[in-house]
This record gives C-alpha cells, structure tokens and sequence, in this order.
C-alpha cells in the first residue's frame, strides 16, 4: 500500500525546548528556540541553501533538512570521531554508532549517549525490535538531546540479525511501522528509518514500495536507503557494502513513487562533489566510509552544499582543534588512542601522510600518551611539508 500523496503541511508557530549540553542532560540549561513547522512536521529554523534545504547555524538544537549526512558506522562513528568529523563541516548531519534499545534501557548510558555538545546536529541510531523497548530509548534519547531519532533497518551482520533487527526487519514492515509509531508519540524530534534497498529474494521493485508505504503509515517522513540489497546468508557485513550491485535508480523511483517523503541516498557516493549530482533525484545523501578512510574530503560540505564563504580550514588548523579537544578528554581519564584511531586519514594523499599514520599508531598506544604526541605529530607534518618543498624547488 503506497502513501497518499493528499496531505499537506500546515505551517504553525511553536517554542522547541532542548537541552544546551549534553554531559548530564537533567542539569543542563535549557535554551527556547522559535520555528516553524515544515510540511514535514518537524521544528526547523527558516534559513534556506541553493538546493532549497533548510538549513541550522552552528549549535542549533532543531532540525535541517538533512541535505548531508555521515553515515552511522559500527565501531568508527563514536562521540571522538564525530567531534573530528564537525571540525571538518558545521554542517553535516551526524549519526551515533547504531545502539540497541535494550543496551540504553539496562547499560551505562553516559558512556553510550555521552557526547559533546558541538556535535549537534547529531541523530541517535538504534537497533531493536520491541516495540516499547524502542519507545522508551528514543524518549531517553530525546531527553539527552539528540536531534534525530533513526531505527536500523539496513545492518545485514549476524549479530543483529540473531537479534532479530537491522535488515531483517524489512521481511516485516508493519512491526516496523509499529515501532515507528511508538517512538513518534514518545518524542518530539524526528523519527526516522535507514534500510535497503530490498534483502535476500525480495522483488525490490514492490518490496521497497510496500515497505516504505506500511513504515510511512507509522509517521516516518524520511528514509535513509542504502541503494543495495542485503543477502542475509551467504554474505559477511564487508561483503554486503560490495557485492550487491548498486541501484540508485531504484532510490531515485523511490522519491518519484512518494514525492511528500524525503528520500536520502546512501551508498557507493565517494565524494562530496558526487553527492551533488543525485540531488537531481532525491532529497540528501549520506556519505559512509569514504568520509572515514579520506575525512578531509569533508571540508568541501559546508560550500558545497551550503555556501559558506571563505576557504576550508587546512588541515593543520583542524589538528590544532582536534588537540585542544583531546586535551579535555585526556583529563577526563579518556585514552589518547581512543582518539586518534579516527585521524589517521586526515593527511591522507599529502607528503607524509604515511609517517603521520605510523607516529600516531605506534606512539598514541603508549600506556599515559598525552597530547604531546599530536603535538610531534603535527610538527612531523610541517618538517616534512618543509622538505618536500625544498626538494621540488
């Protein structure tokens, strides 16, 4: 059953409330903010980019249009990397690692939603199948202040699927759009669903459709689709990101079939130049591993996408940032290798870049490494940049 394609938004004023920080969220201030309702019912600010996408200044609490957005990585996305990744763009959408309901329901939750507070706009990815489990993560989520709230319904590995969620899930639409619909009437912010194209045998020319329909029906009005079908047997994770063949077309059809849903495009997208061209189609892309393996690339977003003026941050600046932030931490009992495991591409392509991965590799790992190895590892850059110059002059 596809969405009907008769409702309209209604534009209305309203307050948002959200919390300033997000270290202790029950004694951070809280800032009153005025927005509109889009048309998707979600409170964003009224500042509009070229591609007509709204579009937050830097530590806005509400939402954007989500135009850019860096996908939620198991094992990589941690509050360390997306603070490095919003050194990179002010802009782009972050995701959390995906983590599961029950895991935020009965585990430490500074430790799994702690983050720092210039990270926003920053969504919460979960993973989960119950459907109250779900209702009340996502209402944790929201009182920690997060932006988004997103379900897993993409993750074809077997230990999500043991635990009957991610990619599986697609085999069952109306449970998804149940679990939908109980985050949605626990939490103001936006409810939103990642997932493939189709899984295993499924047609995905109808699959997709039914299940975006029944999901739709639940109160989702966005849908991250990673433009592969997931084989949950027969395939590893790292083999379900490359061997499946790549089908934007089908995302593209996906926004043609429900033109009131945003539809944002992940998968196989290596650039953020090439992420401009499916704007013709859908609504956002979403940037994975390649943002990971090269993060510098990620300078380009904010004129890109979003016109900001003046020339990116190089990356020595965004190294000098990146101490300063790791010096916080490091005082607050964080391992330096914690960190810096998420840097090691920042010189990627440039002269050095080879001996700026090993220094940090071998030094950072050091029982009581503080910042003084990135400090030698940033003088490490500029004397190689220095004699590289001397030697091609």
């Amino acid at each position: 059953m596809k969405l009907s394609r008769s409702w309209r938004g209604r534009a209305a004023a309203t307050i948002v409330a959200a919390p300033s920080g997000s270290e202790n969220p029950v004694t951070q201030p809280i800032i009153l903010q005025i927005s509109i309702f889009s048309p998707m019912n979600y409170p964003v600010p009224v500042a509009r980019h070229k591609h007509g996408s709204i579009v937050n200044g830097p530590g806005q609490t509400v939402q954007q249009n989500r135009i850019f957005a860096i996908a939620p990585m198991m094992d990589w996305t941690d509050r360390h990397c997306r603070v490095f990744h919003r050194l990179l763009s002010s802009r782009a959408l972050l995701y959390t690692e995906m983590i599961t309901a029950k895991a935020i329901l009965h585990g430490d939750r500074q430790k799994l939603l702690g983050y720092s507070a210039q990270e926003h706009p920053v969504a919460l990815q979960l993973g989960g199948s119950d459907v109250d489990e779900l209702a009340q993560a996502a209402r944790i989520g929201a009182d920690w202040g997060y932006d988004e709230i997103n379900l897993n319904v993409g993750c074809p590995s077997p230990r999500v699927q043991n635990g009957q969620f991610g990619a599986a899930l697609m085999a069952t639409p109306e449970l998804v759009r149940d679990c939908v619909s109980a985050m949605r009437q626990a939490v103001d912010i936006p409810v939103t669903v990642k997932c493939r194209i189709g899984i295993d045998d499924q047609d995905e020319q109808t699959a997709l459709d039914d299940f975006v329909g029944a999901v739709a029906e639940g109160g989702c009005r966005r849908f991250i689709v990673h433009a592969r079908k997931a084989w949950l047997e027969g395939l590893s994770p790292k083999e379900n990101r490359e061997v499946p063949p790549l089908n934007w077309n089908r995302v593209y059809r996906l926004k043609q079939d429900f033109p009131d849903l945003e539809i944002v495009l992940n998968g196989g997208v290596l650039s953020v130049e090439a992420s401009e061209s499916h704007l013709d189609h859908v609504d956002g892309v979403m940037l994975g591993r390649a943002a990971y393996q090269n993060p510098y690339l990620l300078t380009a977003v904010d004129s890109v996408f979003f016109d900001s003026p003046g020339p990116p941050a190089s990356r020595d600046d965004i190294l000098k940032r990146f101490i300063a932030y790791a010096e916080i931490r490091c005082a607050k009992g964080v391992r330096l290798h914690q960190m810096t495991r998420h840097i090691l591409g920042l010189y990627q392509g440039e002269p050095g870049a080879r001996a700026f991965r090993r220094h940090l590799s071998i030094k950072a790992v050091k029982p009581g490494a503080g910042v003084e190895v990135l400090h030698g590892a940033l003088a490490l850059m500029e004397e190689t940049r220095g004699a590289h110059a001397a030697l091609v002059a």
